[in-house]
């Protein structure tokens, strides 16, 4: 990668062991067609602030993952070349590492079947901030965002740890302030979420989960069926088929697997939020 040591990325994208291996071999020798390929598509949306993934375009899963890997130095001096610091970059492209990671726990195999989810952190314009992330895309495009808003901040949930109001409270706050920082030029106001967790039967039925309170935070504006999306994020199962062999440990599980059980459909929430409102700036 012009400008980056393999093991200096590898750090920057959060890969090792046998991903850093099996990823390293991908890199041993000059990028193939469909690699080339992919890189020509990200490189149109870098800085486009696209709301949508990529599109495969006959690329395969290998070509968009090397794909990935080598533009991930591009999209880490975008993000430098607009004053966003180091740490800021590496938090979200750290996403590489920790979805090959799922990949095989999901598989059992080197891959990366959520590599159109990360086509979205190449163009640049989504950051792992606090507990949450969040992507800058013009107002509308995901659905739900009030209207007239010009910038909307969609809100992802990554994995790792739990959803505490303070956290989360921190989290929006800090965004806020984040992106008046970076893209003064684009104003938000409003942020959006698209998540089985907002499906409001699981508010119903765990009323005084965390879960629950991050649910009430937004205006639900409508919901559409998703029927694998609870069960894959809940147990990194992909389909529905052998939902039998699942655990049903905590409470969140068997609420997801009963559901299911009882002829129902979990659904996406589509909602959205007033963010905090900006600090005045010194005069």
């Amino acid at each position: 990668m012009p400008g980056m040591a393999q093991d200096e990325l590898f750090r920057l994208l959060d890969i090792h062991g046998e991903d850093a291996s099996e990823c390293a071999s991908l890199l041993g020798s000059p990028p193939g067609g469909g690699t080339r390929q992919a890189l020509a598509i990200l490189h149109t949306r870098l800085g486009a602030f696209p709301s949508e993934s990529a599109s495969a375009d006959g690329c395969t899963e290998t070509d968009w993952i090397e794909a990935l890997l080598r533009f991930s130095p591009v999209v880490y001096r975008h993000h430098l070349s607009l004053g966003i610091p180091p740490e800021a970059s590496a938090a979200i492209l750290a996403d590489v590492g920790l979805n090959l990671r799922i990949n095989r726990r999901v598989h059992g195999r080197f891959g990366l079947d959520t590599w159109g989810w990360l086509t979205l952190h190449m163009a640049g314009n989504i950051f792992r901030i606090g507990r949450l992330q969040f992507h800058l895309v013009p107002g509308g495009a995901g659905g739900s965002a009030a209207a007239g808003d010009s910038w909307v901040l969609g809100v992802h949930i990554p994995e790792d740890g739990g959803l505490s109001p303070d956290l989360v409270d921190a989290s929006f706050k800090q965004a806020r302030e984040f992106f008046d920082r970076y893209f003064p030029d684009k104003a938000v106001s409003t942020a959006s979420c698209e998540s089985w967790m907002l499906d409001p039967y699981l508010a119903q039925k765990l009323p005084d989960s965390n879960i629950a309170a991050f649910a009430r935070r937004f205006t639900l504006d409508r919901c559409s069926d998703a029927p694998g999306d609870a069960v894959y994020f809940t147990f990194r199962h992909r389909g529905m088929a052998n939902l039998d062999r699942l655990p049903r440990e905590t409470s969140l599980q068997r609420v997801v697997l009963e559901r299911i059980d009882d002829g129902g459909v979990w659904q996406l929430g589509h909602g959205h939020l007033a963010l905090p409102p900006a600090q005045a700036k010194p005069a």
